[in-house]
């Protein structure tokens, strides 16, 4: 079952069970000493034999920006059999601006997929605030599969322009349309596995999240200090399921709910962005730029018919390309990840309106990562590549059948684009899916901080609340607001208090509500 929308942080304001907590929980964690999170020397204590290279290897590291260092680090493809052969995994550190750093902090953007090391290059600040820049070395990492590391490579920029924006023929819902988008989806599975070494079975969070043990190792902490953002949370949740007593001081912010299925989660986002679009409309009909008029469902009926028009005749944008709804749809998601790019989306819909298609196809192109006519990254392939291996498959037709159905119950206007309609590659990916959803519970682990956001629609806000709750130390906080994420996006109450527990080791109190 395919995922229509990746799990990513939106960068540039455009990118289950209920367990007692104790007391104790919320108490002051004694700070670290300054210098005391690190050491020069690995960390290779309980390490069994044949990971020892692995985990005792030295860093080469080498300045590549103004208080950035960048390195590579070994780790082996498979951990259950290291003889298969490694992968790089590329590594950058931002020292701390005190001198006198408490540890290492490691960072997912989210994805799966996105690379951390070009946006701590680029974007730093999106990241982590000063308080956080200042106390510790900031890690970022471009996971196995993504970016600059050994990496997942499927198309040349033509051929993921076409599998991207290309649209099929046939109606929507034809037998001609869906045999067409499967068998692109084929051909994509195949370009991936003829492209990417061999290295496709061992594309998985699971494996990811060891490689970030290593790492934890090699910087000569004794335990990981994590900030984790959207599917980054997943990856945290993950380490710490496996590494509960080496989990330092963890924030997961944008939680997702690991004992989800790919097709409620599917469902859930669905809900999300048809929410986040309804809240949106109520805004957008309080401007004079809006293109529409009437009540939210009036705006939305409208919408609805707008998307079915573009969907039954295209409009060219000025390269040349043909704007229909599925590349509007995306358009929508993407500016739906802000309240700073609603002004975009009521540019772009009332282009549309209008015949035009160049402003949705630049909101469409920043959601898949599209600069000029190349891409920057790997993002999408690694998205599916990841997908691929940790969801069970459930790719049935009577599966697909009841989630179109409940789509089209509880997202009318976002289910005709989001999953059906044929076209998964994980119907035909290389190697059959390894990961399992279930609980996360990881038993003795300090305070897990998990960030919600009440109108987050790309992690909803349930999901938080699910991982919380599930954790056996899991603290929640509440971000009241719309769009992607809490920390660091203007909430002073929700990134006080993450700043808090990352630097000094104070635990919010659970259930902390920001509004």
């Amino acid at each position: 079952m395919s995922l229509r929308c990746r799990l990513v942080t939106a960068v540039a304001g455009v990118a289950a069970l209920a367990v007692a907590l104790s007391g104790c929980l919320y108490a002051q964690i004694p700070p670290l000493p300054p210098g005391g999170g690190a050491s020069l020397a690995p960390q290779t204590d309980g390490v069994s034999a044949e990971l020892l290279p692995y985990y005792g290897q030295t860093l080469d590291w080498q300045e590549c920006g103004t208080g950035l260092d960048c390195t590579t680090v070994t780790v082996p493809r498979d951990y259950s059999d290291p003889s298969v052969g490694d992968l790089q995994l590329a590594v950058v550190r931002h020292r701390a601006t005190s001198g006198a750093p408490i540890g290492s902090l490691l960072t997912n953007p989210g994805g799966p997929g996105a690379a951390g090391v070009s946006l701590m290059k680029q974007a730093l600040s999106i990241l982590v605030d000063d308080k956080l820049t200042e106390a510790y070395d900031v890690i970022g990492f471009d996971p196995r599969g993504v970016g600059e590391s050994t990496a997942v490579t499927c198309y040349d920029p033509p051929q993921l322009d076409a599998y991207l924006y290309d649209i099929p023929p046939g109606a929507r819902g034809s037998d001609e349309r869906r045999a067409a988008l499967d068998q692109r989806a084929a051909d994509f599975a195949q370009a991936c596995q003829d492209r990417s070494d061999g290295i496709l079975p061992y594309i998985t969070t699971d494996n990811s999240a060891r490689d970030m043990d290593v790492l934890r190792a090699v910087l000569g902490d004794s335990k990981l200090n994590y900030l984790g953002y959207s599917y980054g949370t997943f990856l945290g949740a993950t380490y710490a399921g496996l590494f509960p007593e080496r989990v330092g001081r963890m924030v997961l912010d944008g939680g997702i709910d690991p004992s989800v299925s790919g097709s409620d989660t599917s469902l859930r986002q669905a809900v999300g962005f048809e929410q986040s679009l309804r809240t949106f409309m109520a805004d957008c009909l309080t401007t004079n730029e809006c293109p529409f008029a009437g009540s939210v469902d009036d705006a939305m009926s409208d919408l609805s018919t707008l998307l079915a028009r573009v969907d039954a005749r295209p409009l060219t944008a000025a390269d040349g390309r043909k704007l229909g709804g599925d590349s509007l749809m995306t358009a929508i998601t993407a500016a739906l990840y802000s309240e700073e790019s609603w002004p975009y989306l009521r540019s772009a819909l009332t282009d549309v309106s209008n015949g035009r298609a160049d402003v949705a196809f630049q909101l469409a192109d920043f959601y898949n990562g599209r600069v000029g006519d190349q891409y920057d990254g790997n993002t999408m392939e690694a998205f599916v590549a990841y997908n691929c291996m940790d969801y069970p498959d459930e790719g049935t037709d009577a599966a697909l059948a009841a989630l179109q159905e409940q789509l089209d119950a509880q997202a009318p206007v976002v289910a005709p684009y989001w999953a059906g309609g044929g076209g998964d590659p994980c119907a035909t990916w290389p190697a059959p899916p390894t990961g399992v959803r279930e609980p996360i519970t990881a038993p003795g682990s300090p305070p897990i901080v998990v960030v919600g956001t009440t109108g987050d629609p790309a992690t909803p806000y349930d999901g938080a609340q699910s991982l919380a709750s599930q954790l056996a130390q899991g603290v929640l906080i509440t971000n009241v607001g719309e769009g992607h994420l809490g920390y660091n996006k203007g909430n002073a109450c929700v990134t006080d208090a993450v700043d808090a527990y990352l630097v000094d080791g104070t635990v919010p109190e659970n259930g902390l509500r920001c509004g």
